[in-house]
């Protein structure tokens, strides 16, 4: 089965969105950004950025993790593997290393996993 990231964050925007009674309207007002832009990204048209899911996150009131993961606790290493392999690890050395990147992401807490997505996605901001 392949997973595809757009289609996994839309659902869970919308199935978090709804849960706490928001309208596409009030996660405007807690995020900045546009309701059109949400209905984009919760019907799978556009994906989001790293930066973009913390606006959502803080303005659903949610840990980041809570986007990609919908169980009580943080996810496990295998849930994460579950979830990405068939997007990553087009060799040996890259299944590798997901797994150790997996099993060092389900060793931390919520704190130190939002300070490493802050520190990766201001890298990927870099030109």
């Amino acid at each position: 089965m392949r997973y595809s990231f757009g289609m996994l964050i839309n659902e869970r925007l919308r199935e978090l969105r709804e849960a706490k009674k928001l309208s596409q309207g009030d996660v405007e007002k807690r995020t900045g950004l546009l309701r059109c832009y949400t209905s984009r990204v919760e019907n799978g048209h556009t994906i989001p950025s790293v930066e973009t899911l913390e606006k959502y996150a803080r303005a659903l009131e949610v840990p980041l993790y809570k986007l990609f993961h919908e169980g009580a606790s943080s996810p496990r290493s295998i849930e994460l593997l579950k979830a990405t392999e068939p997007e990553w690890g087009a060799n040996k050395k890259e299944i590798r290393e997901l797994r150790l990147f997996a099993k060092a992401m389900s060793r931390m807490n919520d704190r130190e996993r939002a300070l490493l997505i802050h520190v990766a996605s201001k890298l990927a901001s870099r030109k």
